[in-house]
């Protein structure tokens, strides 16, 4: 299972055993793609926003990640990333129970805080405001970043979705029901994910749309199929207009 990571069509389950049995560059992957996903749960933990470069807690999370993959087992009833959620979130509420242990040192340099003035209703609702903005936006950066990675698998960019996407709201709508079909159709989303291209002789078959306008939109639909197949957060939001 060496280098499995290399096909396009490799599930995630098949990662987490490729990395399993000692692919370390399964594994590696998987730490650096998943990145997101680690913050994420570990923000859900301690509610703030988390810094990868800088917390302290995400590294406990990355660390919990590493051990999930290997103690995983699909026998388990549960999808992967449902099983390392949980394995991290348990990791790191471990750590903030011993972090609170631990005797604190305070400083008398430290400034003087007015309790008042921190219970600041205004004030409170402005900082919860700040951190809801600053971590949505991290995530959806780091979504981006990762569905360019993505799109690059399949030859396309964001600067070619931007000038074929369809321009009007009808338009737009239509393809990506077009992509609803072609995701919710098992033989139609295998040739999308594992060949990257849009199976134009089976899809005219099962939708209402002339192949010229399919083959006009077929970088658009085949990146819509990539949103509903993969874990887009943010981007999936993009489709919720449309029924989503």
């Amino acid at each position: 299972m060496k280098r499995l990571l290399q096909h396009k069509d490799t599930s995630l389950d098949d990662k987490v055993a490729a990395a399993k049995e000692g692919d370390d560059e399964a594994k590696n992957e998987m730490l650096k793609q998943y990145q997101p996903f680690i913050a994420k749960s570990v923000s859900e933990v301690c509610k703030r926003y988390i810094d990868p470069a800088r917390d302290d807690e995400f590294s406990i999370g990355l660390l919990a990640f590493n051990e999930a993959i290997h103690a995983y087992s699909c026998d388990k009833g549960s999808s992967f990333l449902s099983f390392a959620k949980l394995v991290i979130k348990r990791k790191v509420i471990d750590y903030i129970r011993n972090e609170q242990k631990r005797p604190k040192v305070v400083s008398l340099d430290e400034d003087y805080v007015d309790d008042e003035q921190m219970e600041n209703p205004s004030e409170v609702k402005a900082a919860k405001d700040r951190f809801v903005l600053e971590t949505e936006s991290w995530y959806r950066k780091e979504e981006i970043l990762e569905f360019q990675k993505q799109l690059q698998k399949y030859n396309l960019t964001f600067e070619e979705l931007t000038e074929t996407s369809p321009k009007h709201v009808d338009a737009r709508e239509s393809a990506i029901q077009v992509a609803r079909i072609v995701y919710a159709d098992t033989n139609l989303r295998g040739q999308v994910l594992e060949k990257g291209r849009l199976p134009m002789k089976d899809l005219i078959q099962k939708v209402d749309v002339s192949k010229k306008t399919l083959e006009r939109n077929r970088k658009f639909i085949i990146a819509m199929v990539l949103i509903l197949a993969g874990d887009y957060v943010y981007l999936k939001e993009y489709l919720k207009g449309v029924g989503m």
